[in-house]
């Protein structure tokens, strides 16, 4: 089997599209393919594969491309992860958009911006991709509407009861302030970040997608470490999991609409977020990608290591 991927990324996060999967993965609709594909031996397989090592590592990303659900969108795309299937993804739908734009699937002009429409397992999404002289400069990311779930949630923890705030940005995220536990959001603590974001999700059970371990460098400049899947760090300021940060912070009255959170990662890479005023809170969350590479991956009929392995 032979696969064909073009690799970017994010802030510093992995994205691996993969722009005709060799496998089936029906359904109507992108959410219904997302159901197919995590009960299908061949889909998984396929995740698994691009996923593992020795072709991936623990920390890998990316998604298969799929049908749009109806015409009013580009494309759709079911993301994925080492653990499976996630409902969204913020810096995998900027990267959409800058290879969209760059690869010719989608028109844009030298100077101004085009947007890429997307359906992905939680609704429908834009990359709304801007270029000055022919080259890509930046990428909005339109999310799903976002809302805030609960404040001050008691999660007990190893080192202690922490308190989590939940919002949904696409998926569901907990957030805590590090320095409620003692800990920098610094490539140095990323460990330690690790194991509590673990212990945050597991305690609130499977519905969660990640936790948000955030420090505030200034009233509306943040840094953040978001923990995802089982024990994934990312290394951009997470899409999504700013989106449900821009949802709290509209909540508690600190980001009113058209005002701009600068959120950071731990990697030093940065998203701008804001929302226009509304009935409902819909993030718009700016950022770049840049490709890393194409490849075309072999598996071997004969290699015993198909489809691969995680270490963690």
């Amino acid at each position: 089997m032979r696969v064909r991927t073009v690799d970017y990324h994010t802030g510093g996060e992995p994205f691996r599209i993969v722009p005709a999967p060799p496998v089936e993965i029906p359904g109507r609709t992108v959410a219904e393919r997302r159901r197919f594909a995590i009960g299908d031996p061949a889909v998984d397989g396929l995740r698994q594969m691009l996923c593992f090592e020795p072709r991936g590592h623990a920390d890998m990303y990316g998604g298969f491309l799929v049908p749009p659900d109806d015409d009013g969108a580009t494309l759709g795309v079911l993301f994925w992860h080492k653990d499976g299937f996630s409902t969204a993804c913020g810096h995998g739908t900027i990267a959409l958009g800058a290879w969209a734009v760059r690869s010719g699937l989608v028109p844009a002009p030298g100077d101004g911006a085009a947007d890429v429409v997307i359906d992905v397992p939680s609704g429908r999404v834009t990359a709304r991709v801007h270029r000055a002289a022919g080259r890509v400069t930046s990428v909005d990311f339109v999310s799903v509407p976002s809302h805030h779930i609960a404040t001050a949630v008691e999660v007990p923890t190893s080192r202690g009861v922490v308190l989590a705030d939940v919002s949904y940005g696409g998926a569901m995220y907990a957030q805590v302030d590090a320095a409620t536990v003692g800990l920098p959001v610094t490539p140095s603590a990323h460990q330690e970040l690790i194991a509590l974001g673990r212990e945050v999700k597991r305690a609130l059970g499977e519905e969660f997608y990640g936790t948000i371990l955030y420090e505030r460098l200034g009233p509306l400049h943040h840094r953040n470490a978001t923990v995802f899947a089982d024990g994934e760090l990312d290394r951009s300021p997470c899409g999504s999991g700013t989106a449900a940060r821009v949802a709290t912070l509209a909540a508690t009255g600190e980001l009113a609409p058209g005002e701009v959170l600068v959120h950071d990662s731990i990697v030093g890479s940065r998203f701008t977020a804001s929302y226009p005023a509304g009935d409902v809170v819909r993030p718009v969350i700016t950022g770049m990608a840049y490709p890393t590479g194409e490849h075309e991956f072999v598996v071997d009929p004969d290699d015993p290591m198909t489809p691969g392995f995680v270490l963690r």
